[in-house]
């Protein structure tokens, strides 16, 4: 099975509401919701390819907390994914254009239970609810 690392990115706004992001019809995990980010590229930092993957799919620039909030395995069809996932806050005001994503929310920890999660996300929402954003 082929192994993919990825890194996801848990927006937090000002009023502490998680930006959410559903993917497209026509693409893998069609239609669930997902916290935004990508493929590591070979040379990557975890932290430079969320960067890179925010600036393309969304249009935004962000800082990025360095350390990982929760890492998860999930096994699909295409291959087994290793997600880690980030806390990250919007710099220069900037506010998330959406290029690959059909929908966003901006929900409270509590709403985001709500939603249809890729596999792989619900681990980082699980803790999410549990812990909420932790802040040292």
């Amino acid at each position: 099975m082929k192994k993919i690392m990825v890194v996801g990115a848990i927006i937090v706004d000002n009023n502490n509401k998680i930006f959410c992001a559903q993917r497209g019809p026509g693409r893998t995990l069609e239609n669930l919701w997902e916290f935004p980010g990508g493929k590591i590229e070979e040379g990557e930092t975890d932290i430079q390819a969320l960067k890179r993957e925010l600036a393309e799919e969304l249009k935004v620039s962000v800082l990025v907390k360095e350390i990982v909030f929760e890492r998860t395995q999930f096994e699909y069809d295409f291959g087994i994914v290793n997600l880690s996932t980030f806390i990250c806050y919007l710099q220069n005001e900037d506010q998330p254009i959406l290029s690959e994503h059909i929908a966003s929310k901006w929900l409270s920890i509590k709403e985001l239970e709500t939603l249809n999660w890729a596999p792989a996300d619900k681990p980082t929402v699980k803790k999410l609810m549990k812990t909420g954003v932790l802040y040292d």
